[in-house]
């Protein structure tokens, strides 16, 4: 069974859209200069940085908001600024981290930004970015004491080329009573052995990133030295992890990346050895293998294929030829998430003397990858052809982005089946489409489709803007890897979406505990939120935001995607070119069966106060929700409206 299995009754295919709900901004939003401004830029060395890296850079999250409602950022002078919303806001000065002279001849890693974490609501761990962690102990007022530092020593068994890179904070939490663990990111820095200077410096690879959990002891903390960081437990990955949740009931972090975090010391994967059913042959002089290898009729014409097939990142579509005459009522089609059963009724052996090839008959057949039966259905079109009509199976892909090999035979099994290769002629993929044209049909020639009153043709809203390659990229492909606190993967791990690949659109927004085990999942063109239930170790559809990848399709400045419970998706744009950005807020509808929800936007910079660097929300002592949107030079604070 799929881990992200959506719950029918809350989806809504006859939703048609979002309406504009006019916020007054002056209402809603308020402007504070900051007193200490931030610095988007940090340094690099002479060799340039890879994709994962300035994507890393780009999505850092410069506020840090603390378990009690106070928040954190780190300002272009490594002085860690303390904000309260309660009061003023006031901005305080809680500690200056040293500053580390570098030479500028250095061609060392790449420096991070300075980052932070909280580990509860008086302790709180900060990074400068070049590799020294501090340990703080915050107040009720005045600064925080220093409790003390710490550096990562890598152990040689990761053949690293520095002995001491630079890292980002993630996620603090205690593993036992006296015991915390701190999971924190670094690029992986493999051996240089037998590559020269100038191979060095050449265009950027695909960068790999560690994973480290390291351990504090809070006894040991308060000392004059600084401390050696004790590794607790590693893993590797290709990307930055998205977001670090730590599930204290089940003592394990989830580590939702762009990948899979695997063990380092785990044996690499098999090479991959063609069967003989997979291998091309040569042909000989004057020799045709298309005449071998297929079967041929008496008239020496190739016999048809039973069906054919074609694939999108997230659906298949299936074409079994079937005589004209065939009523649909003869059609039995039954869809499980990993089979078809399809049978079609011919008592009289009418259609089999008709058809050049026999009737469609599967019962329980493996499809290679699991579907979405929800939103799978089939149609016959006996207009197709003259004498054949085309039965079209529409099938949705659960694991979004995951390429079949084949239609039939479940992945990794042998099937007796001569395999049917995949058909991407344009003219079969005409026929094939050939009945969903006759529903757009109407919005391009016909009246107002909605009933809405808007005219003749598509929607304003739409025309000109799809684009099918654009919508279908939208979103992160993610997966999830479990790790209990000893760093081994929990025996359950498997069930609650440990590599199950899936589309992510957004993620919490930072500082809502409510919702910090949630995660929206594209589906189709929706959104679709899951909350992860710990005692049935399963992702539960709770809310759908709908037609959410098609609206953020059209957001080409987004920085931040965040949702907050499940009353609203928030898309932050960076206002970056000088401009300022917007907040596009998208509601989910009052009820299931509403055709329209609420939008709204609001202006966050007015150019003046720098691109948007952070956002986040705190709980006001007085109960209200404050949606805090940190630019480079001013503190912008949303009321919330949700």
């Amino acid at each position: 069974m799929p881990v992200f299995e959506t719950e029918r009754s809350l989806l809504n295919p006859k939703f048609e859209g979002y309406k504009l709900d006019a916020i007054d901004q002056d209402d809603v939003v308020a402007r504070y200069p900051l007193p200490h401004i931030l610095n988007q830029s940090s340094p690099a060395g002479r060799s340039p940085l890879s994709f994962q890296e300035v994507q890393s850079r780009i999505r850092h999250n410069h506020l840090v908001v603390g378990p009690d409602g106070r928040s954190v950022y780190i300002d272009h002078d490594l002085r860690v600024i303390a904000v309260d919303v309660d009061i003023g806001p006031s901005f305080e000065v809680l500690y200056e981290i040293p500053k580390t002279i570098k030479a500028s001849s250095d061609d060392g890693p790449h420096m991070e930004y300075p980052s932070a974490t909280f580990l509860d609501s008086t302790t709180l761990f900060v990074s400068d970015g070049q590799g020294t962690l501090y340990a703080l102990r915050i107040e009720q007022s005045g600064p925080a004491k220093l409790l003390n530092s710490f550096e990562l020593k890598i152990p040689e068994e990761y053949k690293s080329v520095y002995s001491s890179v630079p890292f980002k904070l993630h996620r603090a939490a205690l593993s036992s009573a006296q015991i915390a663990l701190i999971v924190l990111s670094s690029k992986h820095y493999g051996s240089l052995a037998g590559v020269d200077e100038e191979e060095r410096t050449k265009q950027p690879t695909r960068s790999k990133y560690d994973v480290w959990a390291v351990t504090v002891d809070l006894e040991q903390i308060p000392q004059d030295q600084p401390i050696s960081l004790d590794v607790g437990w590693h893993r590797i990955g290709d990307s930055v992890p998205l977001q670090v949740t730590y599930i204290e009931a089940k003592k394990a972090f989830i580590l939702l990346g762009n990948g899979e975090y695997r063990s380092i010391l785990a044996p690499p994967a098999g090479s991959y050895e063609p069967s003989q059913d997979e291998t091309v042959p040569i042909p000989h002089a004057g020799e045709n293998l298309d005449d071998t290898n297929r079967q041929r009729t008496a008239q020496g014409l190739p016999k048809p294929l039973p069906y054919s097939w074609t694939q999108t990142e997230d659906s298949v579509t299936v074409a079994f030829p079937l005589p004209s005459v065939t009523s649909k009522g003869d059609i039995k089609v039954t869809f499980s998430p990993t089979t078809l059963s399809l049978f079609v009724t011919d008592e009289e052996d009418v259609l089999n003397k008709i058809s050049p090839v026999p009737l469609p008959r599967y019962a329980l057949k493996k499809f290679w990858d699991s579907i979405r039966t929800t939103t799978s259905f089939w149609t016959f079109d006996r207009q197709a052809e003259s004498a054949y009509g085309l039965l079209t199976l529409h099938l949705d892909k659960q694991h979004d982005g995951t390429r079949w090999a084949q239609l039939f035979g479940a992945a990794g099994t042998a099937d007796n089946e001569p395999e049917v290769l995949e058909t991407l002629d344009p003219s079969e993929l005409w026929l094939i489409r050939e009945s969903l044209e006759k529903y757009t049909a109407a919005l391009q020639s016909g009246e107002d489709a909605s009933g809405l009153g808007l005219g003749r043709g598509m929607p304003s809203l739409a025309q000109g803007e799809i684009d099918d390659e654009l919508d279908r990229d939208i979103g992160d492909m993610s997966q999830l890897t479990w790790i209990a606190v000893d760093g081994t993967e929990p025996s359950w791990a498997k069930a609650a979406g440990a590599d199950e690949p899936f589309t992510l659109l957004s993620t919490p927004l930072p500082g809502d505990a409510a919702s910090s085990l949630s995660l929206v999942i594209k589906h189709g063109m929706d959104g679709c939120q899951f909350v992860y239930d710990g005692e049935g170790q399963a992702w539960r559809h709770t809310a759908t935001f709908n037609v959410l990848s098609f609206v953020l399709a059209s957001k080409r400045d987004t920085r931040f995607v965040h949702h907050l419970a499940s009353k609203a998706v928030l898309a932050f744009e960076s206002g970056s070119r000088n401009l300022g950005g917007n907040v596009y807020i998208y509601r989910g509808p009052a009820k299931r069966t509403d055709k329209h929800a609420k939008q709204a936007v609001l202006k966050v910079g007015d150019g003046a106060g720098g691109p948007l660097l952070g956002v986040g929300v705190v709980l006001t002592n007085a109960g209200r929700e404050e949606i805090l949107c940190l630019c480079q030079k001013e503190l912008v604070i949303i009321h919330s409206t949700l």
